[in-house]
């Protein structure tokens, strides 16, 4: 059975905004900002839903009952792990709207909400892999998404299936497998029964180095 988890809004790492806005935290830009935190503030929602399965790896398929996939990448992150969480989560169409709306208006303002979506998804994704640790009392590998490594995107298509993303978060998905609204996302996290190895950072479980969002590692 599918399940949905909703939050209060988490505070916001401000760092990240201008790290995702390509910008320093100067005067000029900070008072931008804080007019985009107030416009913004009512404007998002943060809803999850997940599956929780079983998960058998071999070599470099990844069995999780309901579907299957063939990935190195994948296989790798799941060592060790005996179940793994599907998730999809969001933080509402409003931003999309705020985005669309200063682009015309205010390409500055347009750039800051992208930013602050961008790190409201990402906070929403680590909120909820740490909830799920507690959860299962497990410790959660670094969540994967299909586009990761050598995972293809259209495995996307196989989770919206699984997890009913529309009826159950109001999350759709393109025939270009692009998503709506756009700042969500789609991921696995593998569960182990003793500790789990992680990176240090989170963009190394990732192989995508030429990403601009890549954190310095």
């Amino acid at each position: 059975m599918v399940l949905i988890k909703s939050y209060s809004a988490p505070p916001i790492n401000e760092r990240e905004v201008f790290r995702y806005a390509g910008g320093k935290d100067v005067a000029a830009v900070r008072e931008l900002f804080e007019g985009c935190k107030t416009e913004i503030a009512e404007s998002l929602s943060y809803k999850v839903c997940y599956l929780p399965l079983d998960v058998r790896v071999t070599d470099d398929f990844c069995d999780f009952g309901a579907f299957g996939v063939t990935s190195k990448h994948l296989a790798r992150n799941l060592e060790g792990c005996v179940k793994a969480v599907l998730f999809a989560a969001t933080v509402g169409v409003g931003i999309d709207r705020l985005i669309a709306k200063y682009s015309v208006q205010s390409p500055a303002k347009a750039l800051l909400f992208d930013a602050i979506g961008t790190e409201r998804i990402e906070t929403l994704c680590d909120l909820f892999c740490r909830d799920i640790e507690r959860e299962y009392q497990m410790s959660a590998k670094p969540r994967f998404s299909p586009g990761y490594g050598d995972l293809d995107i259209s495995v996307q298509t196989e989770l919206f299936s699984v997890l009913n993303c529309r009826k159950h978060i109001g999350l759709s998905i393109s025939d270009s497998l692009m998503m709506s609204p756009s700042k969500s996302v789609t991921a696995i996290v593998g569960l182990c029964e003793t500790a789990c190895k992680k990176p240090s950072r989170k963009c190394e479980a990732c192989g995508k180095t030429d990403c601009a969002f890549r954190g310095a590692l």
